[in-house]
């Protein structure tokens, strides 16, 4: 479910984030909404602005979920995912 964020207008925009993608979509992140040692754990795996993500998996409990990332797989928790903002990239299928 897409987060929402009040921007200077005072209008209600929806801020899309890796947790809400599906399968073999893709996206570029565009913030990651965390601090401390988890911003630069995630910024450390790969996860900065303008990188590419696709999902690959969810876990049949829908916990955790594969990503791929700069080619490798990446596997984050839903709380985690959440924390990491993007922009939708429309596949050329």
């Amino acid at each position: 479910m897409a987060a929402a964020r009040t921007n200077c207008a005072q209008r209600v925009v929806a801020t899309l984030t890796l947790d809400d993608i599906q399968p073999r979509q893709r996206a570029r992140v565009t913030a990651i909404v965390a601090n401390g040692p988890l911003l630069q754990r995630l910024m450390q795996l790969g996860l900065v602005e303008g990188t590419e993500v696709e999902l690959v998996r969810r876990a049949p409990a829908g916990d955790p979920i594969e990503f791929r990332v700069l080619g490798y797989s990446l596997s984050l928790r839903r709380a985690e995912a959440r924390l990491v903002e993007i922009n939708s990239l429309h596949t050329g299928a």
